[in-house]
């Protein structure tokens, strides 16, 4: 039980029709918290961080934090470098230990995108890494400041896509939108479910925070093997904080420590229950 690439997880949870959660982590509250909680249910993990956030938290600080935190686990954990386009970034992701990154090439034409995966996968590689890429476009940002809007992956080309470039696994768009939902979503299962046909490897969906738990099961029956959480863990984590600061007679920075582990402790143990299965 230790640090394990994404593939290994996802694989294993592809088999088995059960689904690996993905927590985007901005601080060491946040790993902290995360990791307890899977250690708590005796399940598997990925701790990952998107690279609209490595501005709040940089990635020589927070990335070999990761790392460690992965190593020192009693449950398997893999450390993703999530939505990147930069080399650079994910080189230096892989340099410190990361066991995944995932390319974004979903605002590029379809060759581009496969060109521009197949050199992350080629990179990656050679450090015994695996890759996540995506097709078609997901709504909103990690960050909240941009948004693109939706364009669902298309079915027929997804098999192609997988094929030439060599990922580990697909992140797609089927309504999906990263941040919190205005409305709760329309997710397109039917093409969900041709996706799943055609590219016969694990599946991912982003922007899971704010999705229904009957909405999340589905998916799981349909293919997806990793769901990314991010936005419900940074808003539990300022509620937990909030509380404390309001409620304590005299706050401290470590009573703020705590309360910040627990709030991340407590949405990490709701989505890890759903997704495999425990709720």
């Amino acid at each position: 039980m230790s640090l394990v690439t994404m593939e290994y997880l996802v694989q294993r949870a592809w088999r088995d029709s059960s689904c690996i959660p993905a927590f985007n982590v901005g601080s060491l509250e946040m790993i902290r918290g995360a990791v307890q909680a899977a250690e708590a249910l005796n399940k598997p993990i990925i701790i990952q961080i998107a690279e609209r956030l490595l501005h709040y938290s940089p990635l020589e600080y927070i990335g070999p934090a990761m790392v460690s935190a992965a190593k020192e686990a009693t449950v398997d954990v893999a450390v993703n470098m999530d939505h990147s386009r930069s080399m650079h970034v994910i080189t230096k992701a892989l340099e410190l230990g990361f066991t995944s990154v995932m390319y974004d090439g979903s605002m590029d034409t379809f060759d581009v995108n496969i060109q521009g995966t197949r050199q992350v996968v080629a990179r990656a590689k050679t450090y015994g890494a695996s890759v996540e890429g995506e097709l078609g476009l997901v709504g909103g940002s990690e960050d909240g400041l941009s948004d693109h809007g939706i364009q669902c992956t298309n079915p027929d080309l997804a098999r192609e896509f997988c094929e030439k470039t060599g990922i580990s696994a697909l992140a797609v768009a089927i309504g999906n939108a990263h941040g919190d939902y205005p409305t709760a979503p329309e997710l397109a299962f039917d093409i969900l479910d041709a996706i799943n046909e055609r590219a016969q490897i694990p599946l991912v969906l982003h922007g899971g925070s704010g999705l229904s738990d009957d909405d999340f099961r589905k998916a799981v029956s349909l293919g997806i093997a990793k769901i990314n959480i991010g936005t419900a863990s940074f808003n539990k984590v300022t509620q937990f904080a909030d509380n404390y600061l309001s409620s304590a007679v005299k706050p401290d920075y470590f009573g703020l420590n705590e309360a910040m582990t627990e709030g991340m402790y407590e949405n990490a143990i709701k989505h890890i229950k759903v997704f495999t299965g425990m709720a």
